[in-house]
C-alpha cells in the first residue's frame, strides 16, 4: 500500500513562490500527482508525473507557473509554484493513481494528509 507524506506549503503574498514535496513509500505501480481543494470547492487536478519524468501533465490553470518533477532515487515528487495567485489558496494533496494518464480526482486511490497553501494580497 502506497503511503504519501507531504511537506512544504505555508503562507505567501501574491506573486511569491512555494515548493511542495511528497515522499512516497510502497509506490510500485503508481504514478503520483498533486491535487488541491479550495475552501467550499471540490478537489481539483493540478499535475501528475511518472517516475521517469514521463508522462507529465499540468493543469491549464497553473501552466507556466507551476512545475512538477520527480526524483526516482529519493521516491519524491516536487511541485514548484511560482507567481502564486489568490485563487491558488487551497489544501494541496499528494495522491497516487494506477492510471497512466488521468486528471480525474476519483482515479487517485491514495492520498496524503494535505498541506495548506495560503496566498494573500
Amino acid at each position: 500500500q502506497v503511503q504519501l507524506v507531504e511537506s512544504g506549503g505555508g503562507a505567501v503574498k501574491a506573486g511569491g513562490s512555494l515548493r511542495l514535496s511528497c515522499a512516497a513509500s510502497g509506490r510500485s505501480g503508481y504514478m503520483l500527482g498533486w491535487l488541491r481543494q479550495a475552501p467550499g470547492k471540490g478537489r481539483e487536478f493540478v499535475a501528475f508525473i511518472g517516475w521517469s519524468g514521463f508522462p507529465s501533465h499540468i493543469a491549464d490553470s497553473v501552466k507556466g507557473r507551476f512545475t512538477i518533477s520527480a526524483d526516482n532515487a529519493k521516491n519524491t515528487i516536487t511541485l514548484e509554484m511560482n507567481n502564486l495567485k489568490l485563487e491558488d489558496t487551497a489544501v494541496y494533496y499528494c495522491a497516487a493513481t494506477r492510471s497512466s494518464w488521468t486528471t480525474r480526482p476519483a482515479d487517485f486511490s491514495a492520498w496524503g494528509q494535505g498541506t495548506q497553501v495560503i496566498v494573500s494580497a
